[in-house]
C-alpha cells in the first residue's frame, strides 16, 4: 500500500510521451555487481559481474523505472545460474509490464587446473556471459565463453628447419542450448580443439610437455573454429551456436581471424544458377 509521501511524489517515468516513438530497449548498462554462480567443483563461486538489463518501452510511456532493475538483482544475486536465468528475465519483463526484456551478465569465471606433468595447481580465468531475452511468445537463452589457448602455425612448421611460430589465441564460443550444462565442459571442448590449452603455473617438465604438444597439433585460426564447430555439432544439446577465433600473431603486426556459425547464413543463388 502506498504511503502518503509516495502518493504526493510525481511519477515522471510513467507520464505520457507525445513523440509516439516506441523504444526497443531502455534500462541500465555496465552495472558492476557481486553475484554467485554455479561451480562444478565447489558448488558455488563468488564473482563480480558487469550487467546489462533492458526492457521495451511503449511510445506512450516516457521512461523505464531504473530502480526496479537493481531491485531484481538484489532478489536474485545469490542464484545467478543458467537454470534460473530465463525466469529472472521473465520476472524483469513483468516488473515493467513490458512486451520484451533482455539481460546479459558477464563475469570472470575461475577454474583450477593442474599442470600436465608436475600437477602444480593454479587458477585460470575465463570471461563468461549469460544472456536471455523474453517476450510474451518466446524466450531465448544463451551462454558464451572466451577461452585463451595456444595455436601453432602449420605453415611455419612445414617450411621451417627448426621450430614453428606459435601464439596465444582467443576462442569465443556462444551456444543456445536445450538443457543444463557446466561451463567447465564448454571450456574443455574449446581447449581440446586447440594446439594446447593454457595453464596458470608450469614447471620445466610441464613447459616441455606443452611445447611438444602444441608442435604435434598445429592449428590455423580456421582450424580452431572448425575443430570447435565439429565438436559442437556432435552435441544435440546445442541446436544453435557461433564460434570465432582470433590469433594474436607473434610474427605479424596484425591478428588472424575466423568465424563459423550454425545454422549458417542463408545462401542466395544468382540468376540462372542451377
Amino acid at each position: 500500500m502506498q504511503s502518503a509521501l509516495q502518493r504526493q511524489l510525481r511519477d515522471v517515468h510513467s507520464e505520457e510521451d507525445g513523440r509516439r516513438l516506441e523504444l526497443e530497449r531502455a534500462g541500465v548498462k555496465g552495472l558492476r555487481y557481486p553475484i554467485c554462480v554455479l561451480d562444478r567443483a565447489n558448488g558455488q563461486q563468488h564473482t563480480v559481474a558487469e550487467i546489462d538489463m533492458s526492457v521495451s518501452l511503449p511510445h506512450r510511456r516516457r521512461g523505464a523505472h531504473m530502480s526496479r532493475f537493481v531491485e531484481l538483482l538484489n532478489r536474485h544475486r545469490r542464484e545467478i545460474d543458467i537454470r534460473r536465468f530465463r525466469a529472472l528475465c521473465a520476472e524483469l519483463r513483468r516488473d515493467h509490464a513490458a512486451s520484451a526484456a533482455h539481460v546479459t551478465v558477464k563475469f570472470p569465471y575461475f577454474v583450477e587446473k593442474r599442470a600436465p606433468v608436475s600437477g602444480a595447481e593454479g587458477l585460470v580465468d575465463y570471461s563468461c556471459t549469460y544472456g536471455a531475452s523474453v517476450t510474451a511468445d518466446a524466450a531465448e537463452l544463451w551462454v558464451s565463453a572466451e577461452v585463451p589457448v595456444t595455436s601453432l602455425c602449420p605453415c611455419s612448421k612445414a617450411i621451417s628447419r627448426h621450430g614453428a611460430h606459435n601464439q596465444r589465441s582467443i576462442v569465443r564460443v556462444k551456444v543456445w542450448f536445450s538443457r543444463f550444462f557446466w561451463l567447465e565442459d564448454l571450456i574443455a571442448l574449446v581447449e581440446e580443439s586447440a594446439s594446447c590449452d593454457l595453464y596458470a603455473l608450469l614447471k620445466r617438465p610441464d613447459e616441455k610437455w606443452v611445447t611438444e604438444r602444441a608442435y604435434e597439433r598445429p592449428r590455423f585460426v580456421e582450424d580452431l573454429v572448425r575443430e570447435v564447430g565439429t565438436r559442437l555439432r556432435r552435441d544435440r544439446n546445442f541446436p544453435r551456436w557461433e564460434v570465432e577465433a582470433e590469433s594474436l600473431e607473434s610474427i605479424h603486426a596484425h591478428s588472424a581471424y575466423a568465424r563459423l556459425s550454425y545454422p549458417g547464413p542463408a545462401r542466395g543463388g544468382s540468376a540462372g544458377e542451377s
